[in-house]
Formats: structure tokens, C-alpha cells, sequence
């Protein structure tokens, strides 16, 4: 597969670390000179991944720009698309992610939900990787049953992908000893060069339990 200007983050699941990783990976780029951007292009039930993306990208693009097809139910994109009467076709989703590449060396764009959850009519994350060309980054908690999951989204890529894919594993706040293991385990089924694993971070951690914290407020 040649040389591509898209880098395709998807995942194991939803709510795995994509976001967190897609803007911690846009930073980098941008710290070490590379010019690019983050798109989400489709999410359902708020924009707060896409506004994430955008700022690690600085901001270069309008939130449009970043999430050109967005809706309200908290359901699968396709489904949340039909409950407003609309419908994203893979073409059009397409055709902005290469109008975005022409401005940029590299793109780096976010799915919703896991590899095969669907996105628009008739297509998947698996669908667009293919069509853009990208390289897939596989992100997974590093958890017990990870490297199940993770080779369950490699044997659904096609196999020029799933040779060019990158596996990250998010490491939970306290090892454990799955975590500890995973990633030597995964190993005998594909190259250790392109495991990697990504640290607990205490920011996320902090904003969790803010959460927890005034979600206790609002039960008593």
C-alpha cells in the first residue's frame, strides 16, 4: 500500500481512549513540525470529541470543518441520521476528508464506535479506511480480553491494513496482571515494533471524578 495522508484512528469498542489518543497524536505531529489536522467526521449524541480534536489541532479548522455530519441521539451515527431524516453517504465523507488533505500533510481522522459499527448507508470505519487509503491505529484498553479484541479487529481489516495497523493498548490507572501481559501475548500474533502502549493519564482521571463527585451532589 502506498505512502498515505490519512491516519485512521478506530477501536476495540466505543469510549476506549480514541479521542484521547487522536488528539494526543495530532499534538505531537504538530510539536514535531508536521502540519496537520484532526477530523471526527460523524458522531451522534454531542461534539465534545470533535471540539477536543479541533484544539489539539489548534484550532486551524472550524468545527463544521472538523464534524461536518453530526446529530443528536446518542445512537449509532446511521441511526441517529434516520431519526432526523437524513442520511451521510460514504462518497461525500470522502470527498471532505480529501479536500482537507489538500490543505495538509497529514490528516488524522477519528471513527465512531468500533471497526465494523456503522457510520452512514451501507458503510463502516472499515469501509472509509479502505476508501481514504489510511493507516489504521487499533486503540484497546489494556484489559483482560484485550488481545482477544484486538485480533478480532485485525482478522476484520483486510489484510494489506491489518499489515500496515499499529496497536495502542491505554493503560488502566493501576496495573494489574493483564495489563502487565497483554502486550507480550499479543506479541506471538503480530509485531511486538508495532505494539505500543499509552500511559494512564491524570487529567482524564481528575476529570472522572469531578464527574462522580457532582453526580453524588445531584443524588442526595
Amino acid at each position: 500500500m502506498k505512502s498515505s495522508r490519512f491516519i485512521f484512528v478506530t477501536g476495540t469498542d466505543t469510549d476506549v481512549g480514541k479521542t484521547v489518543f487522536a488528539a494526543d497524536l495530532t499534538r505531537t505531529l504538530i510539536q514535531l513540525g508536521a502540519r496537520v489536522v484532526a477530523l471526527k467526521p460523524i458522531c451522534s449524541g454531542g461534539r465534545d470529541d470533535a471540539r477536543k480534536l479541533r484544539s489539539a489541532a489548534g484550532n486551524a479548522l472550524s468545527l463544521d470543518d472538523v464534524n461536518p455530519w453530526h446529530f443528536r441521539a446518542a445512537l449509532s451515527p446511521d441511526l441517529a441520521a434516520r431519526r432526523e431524516k437524513k442520511c451521510v453517504r460514504l462518497a461525500a465523507l470522502v470527498a471532505h476528508a480529501e479536500k482537507m488533505a489538500r490543505r495538509y500533510e497529514l490528516v488524522v481522522v477519528e471513527g465512531a464506535g468500533g471497526l465494523l459499527s456503522p457510520l452512514g448507508e451501507g458503510f463502516d470505519s472499515r469501509d472509509l479506511i479502505v476508501a481514504l487509503r489510511a493507516r489504521p491505529i487499533i486503540v484497546c484498553p489494556n484489559r483482560l480480553g484485550a488481545v482477544n479484541q484486538v485480533r478480532l479487529v485485525l482478522e476484520a481489516l483486510p489484510v494489506t491494513y491489518a499489515k500496515q495497523a499499529r496497536v495502542v493498548l491505554v493503560n488502566p490507572p493501576h496495573a494489574d496482571a493483564p495489563s502487565r501481559s497483554n502486550r507480550l501475548l499479543l506479541a506471538k500474533f503480530f509485531p511486538a515494533d508495532r505494539i505500543f502502549e499509552m500511559p494512564w493519564l491524570k487529567q482524564k482521571r481528575t476529570l472522572d471524578l469531578k464527574a462522580r463527585s457532582k453526580s453524588r451532589r445531584r443524588t442526595k
